[in-house]
């Protein structure tokens, strides 16, 4: 029995195939060469005589101002399909681009341009489908957060963007994890979904932490407050890059409870991502919030804390003693 739901939802699609006609996959691959899918560079093919559509432009002007990829996916996701009809837009937004949307939906035929596809979009489901057949997610984030009531939901994406994850929460129900294949080397095209489990496990469940992860330090603001009277041992790289405690609270826990996962899964698999976390990513810190987050867990079987909430304000004071006594 798995708790994540694996499905193709056209809100997604028609923001990634919008996304195939702007200037993206071309300054994506400038800023990192990548093999493509089959599908992504079709449908960029497919769609070259749309993209002086509003709706192409609109997207373009979003991506030119650095508008985040996540609040595209969110505010798409949260309109009607297939009318994306809406009251109104939020500011940030161009005007119309909701109706903009179904217009290029309707002159590009993407629903005859999908089912055309329709092969390569089933085997990308059928292969998620068996790589989260016995996935356990709710179960390992529950010792940290207590009970989660929103639905995971896995969706395969194999046109735009295809070197990034986008992780999206969806009212109070859903957290969706819209994830490309893994890349393979060089040019090379990239890996199916299910030829590397404890990948496609740590990228979708990296998604589905955050978000949760967020909502429940909101959720307990005044215990985070707290907290962040003691600051965490990070290097200045670290804090240049997260510059608030919560930014960097929140990308140490992620990241070490992905390597417990993974440890859960294959303990090599735990070993080689510790690794690369902390040679190419600088996380010198990763070994010691690996082995704090261990603590609480078994702190938390004998009783001592039941939430994370419980063992925040000791989480800096025991980083800083882990940090020392894992670098000696």
């Amino acid at each position: 029995m798995s708790d994540v739901t694996v499905r193709l939802d056209d809100h997604y699609r028609l923001v990634s195939a919008v996304l195939a006609a702007t200037t993206y996959p071309e300054k994506s691959q400038a800023e990192k060469p990548h093999g493509t899918h089959a599908h992504a560079r079709a449908t960029s093919r497919y769609l070259r005589e749309h993209r002086d559509h509003p709706a192409v432009q609109g997207m373009q002007g979003l991506l030119d101002n650095g508008a985040p990829m996540e609040a595209m996916f969110t505010l798409i996701a949260h309109l009607p399909w297939p009318s994306l009809e809406t009251p109104g837009l939020p500011k940030w937004v161009p005007a119309n681009w909701n109706q903009q949307l179904v217009d290029f939906y309707q002159k590009a035929n993407l629903s005859d341009w999908w089912e055309r596809e329709g092969q390569l979009w089933n085997a990308a489901i059928d292969q998620s489908e068996r790589m989260f057949r016995q996935a356990g997610f709710k179960t390992f984030l529950s010792q940290f957060v207590g009970d989660i009531s929103e639905t995971l939901v896995f969706v395969p994406n194999i046109c735009y963007p295809a070197d990034a994850e986008i992780g999206i929460r969806v009212g109070a129900r859903e957290l969706v994890a819209v994830c490309p294949p893994r890349l393979a080397w060089g040019d090379s095209p990239p890996w199916p979904y299910d030829e590397d489990k404890p990948y496609i496990h740590r990228v979708a469940l990296t998604q589905y932490t955050r978000l949760i992860l967020l909502s429940y330090l909101r959720a307990n603001s005044d215990v985070v407050v707290e907290a962040a009277k003691n600051e965490l041992p990070v290097s200045d790289q670290f804090k240049a890059l997260y510059p608030t405690w919560g930014e960097q609270f929140v990308t140490i826990f992620v990241t070490a409870t992905m390597a417990i996962y993974l440890e859960t899964m294959d303990p090599k698999e735990k070993r080689a991502f510790v690794k690369e976390q902390t040679k190419i990513h600088n996380m010198k810190i990763l070994p010691g919030a690996v082995s704090v987050l261990q603590r609480y867990l078994q702190e938390r079987e004998s009783g001592k804390f039941e939430t994370l909430a419980d063992f925040l304000p000791v989480f800096p004071k025991q980083l800083k003693v882990a940090k020392r006594i894992i670098s000696i």
